[in-house]
């Protein structure tokens, strides 16, 4: 289901951005966000939009998938809770945490939790379909994870409330990008320009996104205002703009260290048995000239 993380494309698109590239982009949402890698993998789809969970995990099973760009400098998931009731981990023993029930979610809270000697058991997990949100505004759990600029923007924007947020980065977390760009290396490979092409395009419409948030909004809600509140897709780009980072040569950029820091991490859990060298991972190869 398409959400205001996808602006900057759905903007890229509607301003020809991608056109001018030589690419026809079209924008296909999986079933469910497991099965976004199963389309990458098996070459349903040349790039994806993901996270780099997705990722680990799919280079675990050996699928051909690589990630090409990053979507965001650092990590801002966590815990939230309604207004004027802040938490501490401990407070959290026993209680109920709404999680969307993928690896990602289960990876950083347990870890969260191990920061405080407790684990995934020292909880009541409560799996929602698709939206943890109802179920912390109708108070059907104590708690709930997400990010700040999503799970975060609809408690306020639908539940008219600043929540109390626990970022996940003070409490054992790396500070690592979430979300990801990545490539089929099988597609990748063959079409070494295209790819190129295609990362031109987008670091173009995330500048031009940023500069003109209105403008940007309002091609979102042209195409999908039957799914989203027209006041909450601003307020998403505003608060997913606070997490982009400043357009420019660093803005897509990845590095060692932040792969090195969520491989360290996951491994330490035992959620995954190995991990490949970190240029298995990640490549900037594709990236526009300059960055």
């Amino acid at each position: 289901m398409a959400d205001g993380f996808w602006i900057p494309w759905t903007l890229g698109i509607s301003k020809g951005f991608y056109r001018e590239e030589g690419i026809d982009l079209n924008l296909v949402a999986p079933p469910t966000v497991a099965d976004t890698m199963k389309f990458l993998g098996t070459g349903r789809a040349d790039v994806a939009f993901t996270t780099v969970m997705d990722i680990i995990f799919a280079k675990e099973q050996g699928a051909p998938v690589i990630s090409i760009g990053r979507y965001g400098t650092g990590n801002n998931w966590g815990i939230f809770t309604p207004a004027g009731q802040p938490v501490t981990l401990a407070q959290l023993k026993g209680k109920r945490i709404g999680i969307y029930n993928d690896t990602w979610t289960k990876a950083q809270l347990s870890l969260m939790l191990k920061s405080a000697g407790m684990t995934l058991d020292d909880i009541q997990m409560v799996a929602a379909a698709d939206n943890t949100v109802p179920l912390l505004l109708q108070k059907r759990v104590d708690a709930t994870t997400g990010v700040a600029n999503a799970e975060g923007t609809e408690i306020a924007v639908a539940g008219k409330q600043t929540p109390e947020f626990m970022p996940t980065t003070r409490h054992g977390v790396p500070d690592t990008p979430i979300f990801m760009f990545a490539g089929n290396q099988r597609w990748l490979e063959k079409n070494p320009q295209l790819a190129k092409a295609f990362m031109r395009a987008t670091a173009r419409s995330l500048r031009y996104a940023i500069e003109h948030p209105e403008e940007a909004t309002a091609a979102f809600a042209a195409k999908y205002s039957k799914s989203y509140d027209e006041n909450f897709v601003k307020q998403q780009w505003h608060d997913t703009m606070q997490v982009l980072g400043a357009p420019g040569d660093e803005q897509l950029k990845q590095n060692d260290v932040a792969w090195r820091d969520v491989l360290d991490a996951v491994t330490s859990l035992g959620i995954v048995k190995t991990t490949l060298p970190v240029d298995a991972y990640y490549t900037n190869a594709y990236l526009p000239q300059g960055q």
